[in-house]
């Protein structure tokens, strides 16, 4: 964990439940890479990605459009994120030669928007998928509590 990083309430309680829904997915995505292997268009990763979460009975929201919130107030924007995971980890989809630092800018940008914990940069052009696994965490402290507590309200009605 990065030491800029504030984390409020229970570290290990907010920090477990999201390292445990990050695991599912990237188990996902390690799924559909040994499925369909490198070389396709990020569309085709996306629609497979999502049906495997949605069998693995996870949440699964792709190609959302959510408001563009700017000092607290809605423009007349949207911005669109590729997958949204149980309402709290945002998933940006690649299939690139290599990911540059302007994919992590806009995951980290998409995180602060969207006020949510966690993304994961996952660039399906590589020979194993866990070379193309980026873990961006949203550095304002706010955000892990609310996606702790959004989890348990999700799982319960699961």
């Amino acid at each position: 964990m990065a030491s800029h990083c504030l984390w409020p309430g229970d570290v290990t309680y907010h920090q477990s439940k999201l390292n445990i829904l990050s695991g599912h997915i990237i188990g996902a995505a390690i799924e559909v890479h040994r499925e369909l292997g490198p070389g396709l268009l990020e569309s085709v990763y996306e629609v497979c990605l999502v049906e495997e979460l949605r069998n693995r009975r996870l949440d699964v929201k792709n190609r959302l459009a959510l408001p563009v919130l700017y000092k607290g107030r809605a423009l007349d924007k949207e911005l669109v994120v590729d997958i949204i995971v149980e309402n709290t980890v945002i998933l940006e989809l690649k299939a690139v030669e290599g990911v540059l630092p302007v994919h992590q800018a806009q995951l980290l940008s998409y995180l602060r928007l969207t006020n949510k914990p966690l993304g994961l940069l996952l660039n399906f052009h590589v020979s194993i998928m866990t070379k193309g696994i980026t873990r961006i965490v949203n550095d304002r402290s706010d955000v892990i509590e609310d996606a702790a507590e959004n989890l348990g309200r999700n799982r319960s009605r699961g």
